[in-house]
């Protein structure tokens, strides 16, 4: 009995050895995230030790969620982001509600986005070469030979029968019933959002905003001169509902604006049981929700998360979407489902610009019903869940001491706080100087919050990114200085 326990604790030594030794290269980037380690029989002859020790330490790494075991392939490093604990959420807002006025800085950072010298780090625009591109162009090239007239007529509202046909479908996904008569095809998600706030506020009302949110969201509140009254964003679980109610139990709320799945800048994305929470509460106080669900379809997990429509009984909920960050941004197609507010946004769309362009709808349309949305979806999460781990890991290395970012479970974007006497303003400054764009924090409050805080943009991942972050986080280092 003696040798046995002896030869098991040796056993053990043994595995656990081979374990630590392989997270200690994982942990140096020997092998980085997604890579294939060296298969179970290459250790065992290396390392001099029995196959079944090997697979012991792969067993205990894999319980680690250090890597992961794929079918007929081998191990693999596991995609994992650096972890925060969750920042408290506030009981109740702090300030009043407050006109907007971001417009001068958000055109600032977009017109420097438009240069393709700059490294893109600023704008949330998906990278074009990750797009299917040449099968949207095929489709495209074939629906304009196909419709000959059809193409280049106008398709007024509520917009191609088509599209909302397969948009009435898809939005079973995320728990909708919907009738494509229910769908209102617009000119991207933010005419979406416009149009919603015209159809339920006037100017001076006040509209309830996740904090912080999308700065072209605040640009629209500002435009309608709307006020906007910021309630803090989990960022986990997203809007808090107990600052919400405090926030309309005490100001005349008129909307509320939600991105409900994977927040823009922070990445949230709300429980199931908080959306349905939310409707209620906003239901019970018959305040219009318009919720942005623009990338919902981009969860790195199998399955879409639902949206707070779903358990909307009173046609409260205006939902709002696009496929500008999944397919192409350049078509410009989005939609909107107006619930009661229906007859007016059909109005104000046909008032405003008449239609949405016909081809994009009839693309979009052919792509959904016959184009692989689905498989290319669980390709392009792939790739961001990826990319987001790399920058994660980049920004957590390069960056100052105390910075913390997010972890998100989809989209492409991250949400970094960094110590509190950096200036992002400045920091965007310099950064631009030496070829690379950012987007500071300022511009996702309506009130100048987040002044140390930067968003950027992982969809276009490469070596120059990373070194383009190694230089920000030496301009960042520099400030304390």
């Amino acid at each position: 009995m003696g040798i046995n326990r002896h030869q098991d604790g040796f056993d053990h030594y043994r595995y656990e050895n081979i374990a630590g030794r392989i997270e200690g290269l994982i942990k140096k980037g020997t092998y980085r995230t997604g890579e294939r380690i060296p298969s179970v029989r290459s250790l065992s002859r290396q390392m001099k030790v029995s196959i079944s020790t090997v697979v012991r330490a792969y067993f205990q790494l894999e319980n680690q969620g250090i890597i992961e075991a794929r079918p007929q392939s081998g191990y693999y490093v596991r995609q994992q982001f650096p972890r925060f604990l969750p920042k408290p959420e506030i009981p109740f807002p702090k300030s009043v509600p407050t006109h907007v006025s971001v417009n001068e800085l958000v055109m600032m950072i977009m017109r420097d986005a438009k240069n393709p010298d700059l490294v893109p780090l600023g704008v949330a625009t998906p990278n074009p070469e990750n797009l299917p591109v040449d099968k949207l162009n095929r489709i495209l090239s074939t629906i304009s030979r196909r419709n000959k007239f059809q193409g280049i007529s106008y398709d007024f509202p509520p917009g191609c029968e088509k599209l909302r046909v397969q948009l009435a479908q898809r939005a079973m996904k995320a728990g909708c019933s919907l009738s494509p008569d229910q769908i209102v095809i617009t000119g991207g998600c933010l005419e979406a959002v416009m149009l919603s706030l015209r159809a339920v506020c006037k100017p001076g009302d006040t509209v309830a905003i996740e904090s912080p949110i999308f700065y072209n969201l605040l640009q629209v509140i500002e435009m309608l001169d709307l006020k906007a009254l910021e309630i803090p964003t989990h960022p986990q679980t997203g809007i808090s509902l107990s600052a919400l109610l405090h926030a309309i139990e005490h100001n005349p709320v008129h909307a509320c604006i939600v991105i409900s799945n994977f927040n823009n800048p922070f990445g949230s994305c709300m429980p199931d049981v908080k959306k349905k929470e939310l409707v209620e509460i906003l239901t019970d106080h018959d305040i219009p929700l318009i919720e942005d669900d623009v990338y919902g379809d981009l969860a790195f997990s199998c399955d879409r998360p639902g949206v707070a429509k779903s358990y909307d009984k009173k046609d409260l909920v205006i939902l709002c979407s696009s496929f500008s960050k999944t397919l192409a941004p350049g078509y410009r197609v989005g939609w909107v489902a107006p619930g009661r507010f229906q007859e007016k946004i059909e109005r104000l769309k046909a008032v405003s610009n008449i239609a949405t362009a016909t081809l994009p709808q009839l693309a979009i349309a052919e792509f959904l019903a016959n184009g692989g949305y689905d498989h290319y979806l669980r390709k392009i999460r792939g790739i961001y869940e990826r990319q987001l781990t790399l920058m994660a890991h980049a920004v957590q290395r390069y960056f100052p001491v105390g910075t913390e970012v997010n972890t998100p479970s989809g989209g492409f974007v991250l949400w970094v706080e960094m110590p509190e006497y950096i200036d992002s303003i400045k920091l965007y400054g310099q950064a631009l100087k030496i070829g690379i764009t950012i987007a500071p924090g300022l511009i996702f409050s309506a009130s100048r919050k987040y002044r140390n805080y930067i968003r950027l943009n992982a969809a276009y991942w490469s070596e120059k990114v990373e070194k383009s972050l190694a230089s920000i986080g030496e301009l960042a280092s520099a400030m304390r200085e």
